[in-house]
């Protein structure tokens, strides 16, 4: 059975990418895969009146159940009317790998799927992406591309090191490709630990800064195909207050660092129109949950420990649209 997104009331991103890209604002991509998290998400994204990508990994849907999130996601658009005003909503599958993949999850109400062959050569990643666009633009889906690969390590997602995007062949695999976005590689990364302590320097304050983004990079992508949405993963910004949580009630997160939301708001102001953030979002929550569970040891109702998580995870993101990506007030 085929299910389109559109019966589902969401939207697919290029409508929403043309507008962010002409607005010098970014859309959140917030990745999925419970019901507290998804309330999070929709709440902080209707109070900040902000368009939302919800993202679903290959790993979430084996954890949450394929059928089960595309009826989380039905009912994302009822849950919002009920919070008093419709946003837009996208359901994008994040780094999907092969085609097979990517067409089970259009067929089963995704309107938006990446591609990622940047683990293959480039005619193999050409010919994976045309492949994937091909049966996406025949369902009305939009699709996002990758070139270069992020390190890291996130879900099902593993890379020792970053390769970056090479300007001179975006122009090539999005004429060839079709599609509609494109993930580059310009020093994100993926995880919480996304950088070692070596690559960092330290501010005056004993804080790890990461080596610069190429922004020479991107602004020589955006030349060579101007207007045309970009795509940062690894976007997750590490705040070193939930860290500090975390540690304090019994983690240990060592030498956790991410990209400075000063950055993401820079990218943000160019043709970057969707900034994936996952691990930023994990760490809220699981700060939270500690710091309970610390405090409260007789604790044992999910609800209890839960709730605070979603009501920190709400607070993170509202900040992040607000602050950081400028989509706050665009829905």
């Amino acid at each position: 059975m085929t299910v389109s997104y559109k019966d589902l009331g969401l939207v697919n991103s290029k409508d929403l990418f043309a507008k962010a890209v002409a607005g010098g604002y970014a859309i959140p991509a917030y990745n999925f895969n419970n019901l507290e998290q998804l309330q999070a998400i929709l709440q902080a994204c209707v109070d900040t009146k902000s368009p939302v990508i919800l993202q679903v990994s290959s790993g979430a849907r084996k954890y949450a159940n394929a059928t089960l999130l595309r009826n989380m996601a039905k009912g994302a658009v009822e849950y919002v009317k009920e919070l008093g005003y419709e946003i837009p909503i996208v359901l994008h599958l994040d780094h999907g790998d092969t085609f097979e993949l990517c067409k089970d999850c259009i067929d089963n109400g995704f309107s938006s799927v990446m591609i990622d062959g940047s683990h293959h050569s480039y005619e193999e990643n050409v010919a994976l992406t045309k492949k994937v666009v091909e049966y996406a633009h025949a369902h009305g889906v939009t699709v996002e591309g990758e070139l270069g690969v992020l390190a890291g390590v996130e879900d099902d997602v593993v890379a020792e090191k970053s390769t970056y995007t090479r300007p001179e062949e975006v122009e090539d695999f999005v004429a060839k490709t079709g599609v509609d976005s494109l993930a580059i590689s310009i020093g994100t990364s993926h995880g919480a630990n996304k950088f070692t302590p070596e690559q960092c320097t330290k501010n005056e304050d004993g804080v790890l800064i990461p080596p610069m983004l190429r922004f020479d990079i991107l602004e020589e992508i955006e030349k060579r195909i101007p207007g045309f949405p970009i795509v940062l993963h690894g976007s997750s910004s590490v705040p070193q207050d939930q860290v500090a949580i975390i540690n304090q009630f019994g983690g240990a997160l060592k030498d956790a660092v991410g990209i400075p939301e000063e950055w993401l708001r820079k990218a943000a102001k160019s043709a970057v129109c969707k900034i994936n953030i996952d691990s930023d979002g994990r760490l809220a929550m699981t700060a939270a949950i500690r710091k309970v569970m610390a405090e409260k040891p007789g604790e044992f109702d999910p609800r209890k420990y839960l709730g605070p998580a979603r009501d920190s995870l709400k607070e993170l993101y509202k900040h992040k649209n607000e602050n950081v990506l400028g989509s706050a007030g665009q829905a």
